[in-house]
């Protein structure tokens, strides 16, 4: 670490990192949300479905970001325990127009909330209920009623209808994201894991 490093950490003006799950069924836009927040200039050009995960990094103006894109394939499923202890905020993708996979998606987020690595953190979650163009899609909050978002009461939680293709609604998950981090760096909630 250099002398610059040392100086800016001890100001307080180094980037925090932070590990986040991004996490939802297959075919839900995980990658493709992820793939919209990183510099332009850094997007994958196509994107092809996750098998097993992807990792990526990128930086906001205040926090430097690794994401665990999880697959939501059923048999990869079980590789998301092994990255809750690690992590700081997850994001849930939903697929707004999968009516039929809403109990699925349901049952996972509650294995997930009640998970020994995950119940006692008062870690952020951020769900995106993504393809809100599609013309059946139920808004977000149809999808809280239906995932019982309303229980969630021991950690912060915000829904943001999202397009992901387009990029809508991605920017004010992520704002809301940072804040809620930022506030956890400051009581030093979950950065003692």
């Amino acid at each position: 670490m250099g002398l610059l490093d040392k100086l800016s950490g001890w100001l307080g003006l180094r980037k925090k990192e932070v590990n986040v799950l991004c996490l939802g069924l297959d075919n839900s836009g995980k990658t493709t949300i992820i793939n919209q927040l990183k510099p332009s200039h850094t997007q994958a050009p196509e994107i092809v479905p996750t098998i097993g995960f992807n990792i990526e990094k990128f930086k906001s103006s205040s926090l430097s970001f690794t994401v665990f894109d999880m697959s939501g394939q059923s048999r990869y499923r079980n590789l998301w325990e092994h990255y809750y202890k690690e992590s700081h905020a997850i994001i849930f993708v939903v697929d707004s127009g999968d009516k039929l996979r809403m109990v699925v998606a349901k049952e996972e987020l509650d294995t997930l909330l009640n998970h020994e690595d995950i119940r006692s953190k008062k870690i952020p979650v951020l769900f995106f209920a993504n393809k809100t163009d599609l013309r059946d899609a139920m808004s977000s909050v149809k999808i809280s009623q239906m995932l019982s978002l309303e229980n969630i009461k021991d950690k912060p939680w915000n829904i943001c209808a999202s397009n992901a293709i387009k990029g809508e609604g991605l920017q004010e998950g992520l704002d809301w994201l940072q804040e809620q981090i930022a506030q956890s760096y400051e009581n030093n909630e979950h950065m003692n894991d």
